[in-house]
This record gives C-alpha cells, sequence and structure tokens, in this order.
C-alpha cells in the first residue's frame, strides 16, 4: 500500500490576522534575520505579490527579488510589506 504525501506548508493554515502576526513574530524573533524575510515573502505570495505590491506601493518583480532566500530588502521595503499585509512592526 502507497501512502501520498503532499509537502507540509505551515503558511497555508495562517488564516486569521492573530495568527499571522503571532508567526511574523517569532519569525523575527529569531536569531537569524533571514527567517523573518522569508516569512514575508510567503504571507505576501499567499496575499498575492500583484496585490502586495500594489498596496505597497511597491514593483512585483522587484519585490519578489526582494523577499527572496538570496535578497536582501531595504527596512522602508520590509516596512511597507509588513503594513500592506495588515501589520506593524513595533519595538519593546
Amino acid at each position: 500500500m502507497t501512502i501520498k504525501t503532499t509537502p507540509y506548508n505551515p503558511f497555508d493554515y495562517l488564516e486569521t490576522q492573530e495568527e499571522i502576526n503571532e508567526y511574523l513574530n517569532d519569525a523575527f524573533q529569531d536569531d537569524d534575520p533571514r527567517l523573518f524575510i522569508v516569512a514575508l515573502g510567503y504571507l505576501a505570495k499567499k496575499k498575492g505579490m500583484t496585490k502586495v505590491a500594489k498596496e505597497a506601493g511597491l514593483n512585483r518583480e522587484s519585490l519578489y527579488k526582494a523577499l527572496s532566500e538570496n535578497g536582501h530588502p531595504h527596512f522602508a521595503t520590509i516596512s511597507k510589506v509588513t503594513k500592506a499585509l495588515g501589520c506593524k512592526l513595533a519595538v519593546a
């Protein structure tokens, strides 16, 4: 008997804004800052990169590149994308 499996993507299960906020906060707290950038990228893809780019006032292709595993987004880009996802950056 063969069991068919599919890759698990936690972003598929983040439904509420509270869940998204908590996930991004956890990613931000990680010692590896790349984790936060990758998380932003996945959430932007889930919402729709074109929509996020438009809401953030950014070019879609540039946004894909900035939020990729090898991207190095400017703080302004991170701030705009976070806001487009309905989140706020805060220092506590």
